[in-house]
């Protein structure tokens, strides 16, 4: 998957709003916590977010772009879980929230294939 020039600061955004949001409202996040997960909802929450913190800075930075993508594309694909156990918790509830539910699993695919490109821009460029 080719990349533009914009596309890895593009995926440094996204991750840095998503990070954010763990902060500014963890709540929804909290329930998306698989139970199998040892300790609090919420500590995965932040941990989370300071992740995407930390691979929307790696992305954003030319030297460390490449490991940083490769990171990220692992980091989409730990997160599914997550994403399956909101769909399933999710299926009862209206349609419009079960399909932004559901349509977060097969979501996860560009993701991956998005920080892969990247990953593989930089390795091109450097």
């Amino acid at each position: 998957m080719a990349t533009s020039p914009r596309s890895p600061l593009a995926l440094a955004g996204l991750l840095a709003a998503a990070g954010v949001t763990h902060f500014v409202a963890p709540k929804p996040y909290d329930a998306t916590i698989p139970s199998f997960l040892p300790g609090s909802p919420r500590t995965w929450t932040y941990v989370s977010g300071a992740v995407e913190l930390a691979l929307a800075a790696g992305v954003a930075l030319p030297r460390t772009r490449r490991a940083a993508a490769h990171a990220t594309a692992a980091f989409f694909v730990g997160v599914l879980p997550a994403n399956v156990q909101m769909a399933v918790d999710w299926r009862h509830r209206p349609t419009a929230l079960k399909a932004a539910a559901f349509g977060r699993l097969p979501l996860q695919i560009p993701l991956v294939l998005w920080a892969r490109g990247v990953a593989r821009g930089q390795a091109r460029q450097g």
